[in-house]
């Protein structure tokens, strides 16, 4: 390999994915595996943490070997090992920071901490090779609903966040409550397309004193107290109105408090990132209103919103440009603050 050909072999096993992923100068993906637990967490109704950790251990090594064979690569050319170590479950995180520095040791190769949430925001390096800080990014998954102003590629400053539930977990909880199955997003985001999203009008809270902060709480309630009262008196109701009209509170949140912080921030680019980020009214609403305020949106393409360890390389990338290696002491932190294992960061 020429030096100008930086090969990053990331791992990310923060949750129910177990991922291995070979990406080149932080934006070519040569391979991205994903081995997902979906099928195992369905009959719980969300993600069991002891049963996570356990896959992951039967699961990771087979997993890097898939991703060096289908990149057609060997661990020698590989220039560094970049893996999430936070936020996440714990369990499930120690796995993947485990194999990442057992090979880094073995091959005497640098290791690169990744958080989470930049490995969401990276993943539109992936799919847009034009898309450069600075930007507003709105990451919203199952466990992080934040707008984040990323100012470089390694300076982040949290705008808002969510004060109770995320996103993503909402829409789990409501598709629980409607016997829809796991995960909730997407078969919410199918059966909203049939419905009314103005049936109902359940609230969309916003506060004064922090303007991007997201509150999904109250919402959930609302919703699961019409499902319950409905069903109660035995009336009739439409899963398909209720998911519409659901669907649309979240989103209106969601993108009238990205678009303004972008607005307020003066940058002309927003990105949308994690889990939720493949929603498709997400991306129409945002792109529709984004544009009105002159701002392009982008978002990638579906197989990068989820867990993935492409945007952990491409994460990685830039911290390995920088000089920025993590000791051999690395640790999972189930509680991470974004922007910590960085200089200059907000």
């Amino acid at each position: 390999m020429d030096k100008d050909n930086v090969l990053i072999l990331g791992i990310e096993t923060s949750c129910d994915e177990t991922s291995a992923a070979v990406v080149s100068n932080g934006r070519n993906v040569l391979s991205n595996i994903i081995a997902s637990q979906i099928d195992l967490h369905k009959e719980y109704g969300g993600v069991v943490p002891e049963i996570a950790s356990r896959k992951h251990v039967e699961l990771i090594l087979p997993v890097i070997d898939s991703a060096l064979k289908k990149a057609e690569v060997t661990l020698k050319d590989i220039d560094a090992i970049a893996v999430t170590y936070g936020p996440g479950l714990v369990g499930a995180l120690l796995v993947g920071v485990s194999a990442a520095k057992a090979l880094a040791a073995a091959l005497d190769k640098p290791l690169v901490s990744v958080h989470h949430i930049e490995g969401h925001i990276a993943a539109n390096y992936i799919t847009h090779a034009q898309v450069e800080p600075p930007f507003i990014c709105l990451v919203a998954s199952g466990g992080h609903s934040h707008i984040v102003y990323v100012k470089d590629y390694l300076n982040f400053e949290i705008l808002g966040r969510t004060r109770d539930d995320a996103a993503g977990e909402a829409f789990d909880k409501i598709a629980r409550v409607l016997d829809l199955g796991y995960p909730g997003g997407p078969v919410i985001d199918k059966k909203a397309k049939e419905g009314n999203p103005q049936a109902f009008h359940f609230p969309r809270v916003k506060f004064h004193d922090a303007p991007y902060d997201f509150s999904f709480s109250g919402l959930k309630t609302a919703v699961i107290n019409h499902i319950n009262h409905a069903r109660q008196l035995k009336e009739e109701y439409s899963v398909e109105d209720i998911c519409a009209s659901f669907q649309q509170a979240v989103i209106d949140v969601l993108v009238d408090h990205t678009v303004l912080a972008a607005k307020d921030y003066k940058v002309k680019t927003i990105c949308i990132a994690g889990g939720v980020a493949a929603n498709s009214l997400l991306r129409d609403t945002m792109e529709k209103r984004a544009s009105k305020k002159g701002i392009g949106v982008f978002y990638p393409t579906p197989v990068y919103c989820t867990d993935n360890a492409a945007m952990i390389a491409a994460a990685g990338y830039y911290s390995y440009l920088a000089g920025e290696f993590a000791e051999d002491t690395l640790n999972a932190v189930p509680s991470l603050p974004i922007g910590s294992n960085h200089k200059g960061c907000e």
